[in-house]
C-alpha cells in the first residue's frame, strides 16, 4: 500500500470541516467498488474550501473482493476520520461495517466527477447538510464541550 498524507502546518484547520473519501483510481472520478477499490482520495471539505489531504493506493494483492472480510476492516480503519465514502458499489457487509464506524457509504454512477460531488457537498454544507454530515460536524465542533464545561456538573 502507498499512502500519502498531506500536512498543512502553516495554516489552522478549518473550524467546521469534514473529510470525504472517494474510491478513485484516477483521483478525478469515482470509478471503484468499495471492497475492490485500488485507491482512495480523501478531501477535507469546509464552508469555503475543499482540499486533498490524503491519497492511498493498494497493491494488486491487497484488493481482492470476494472472501476477504479482513481487507474491509483495514480499509474502514483507513477511512475512520471520514464522514462518508463515495463509490460505485458497496456490499451489504461493507455497508454494515462502514455505518458502525460512523462512515456513510454513498453509491454514485461510475465516472461521477469528484469536483462536482465536492461542489454539491459544499453547497449542502452551507445550506442544509445531510444528517450524516451534520452529525460529523457536531462531533468535530469542540465548542459544545466548552459550553458544557462552563455550565459545570451537578448531582
Amino acid at each position: 500500500m502507498r499512502h500519502l498524507k498531506l500536512v498543512h502546518s502553516t495554516e489552522a484547520a478549518p473550524e467546521m470541516s469534514v473529510k470525504i473519501a472517494f474510491a478513485s483510481a484516477d483521483r478525478k472520478t469515482v470509478d471503484q467498488h468499495f471492497g475492490a477499490a485500488e485507491a482512495f482520495v480523501i478531501y477535507e471539505l469546509s464552508e469555503n474550501d475543499a482540499r486533498i489531504v490524503e491519497a492511498v493506493e493498494f497493491h494488486d494483492g491487497d484488493i481482492a473482493m470476494d472472501g476477504h472480510e479482513g481487507k474491509l476492516a483495514a480499509k474502514i480503519a483507513l477511512l475512520s476520520d471520514c464522514a462518508a465514502v463515495y463509490c460505485n458499489a458497496v456490499g451489504g457487509s461493507a455497508i454494515k461495517q462502514l455505518m458502525a464506524a460512523g462512515i456513510q457509504p454513498m453509491k454514485v454512477p461510475e465516472g461521477s466527477a469528484v469536483d462536482e460531488l465536492l461542489c454539491g457537498l459544499n453547497q449542502a454544507m452551507l445550506s442544509e447538510p445531510p444528517a450524516w454530515m451534520a452529525r460529523r460536524m457536531k462531533m468535530a465542533d469542540g465548542s459544545r464541550f466548552d459550553a458544557m464545561d462552563a455550565e459545570g456538573w451537578s448531582e
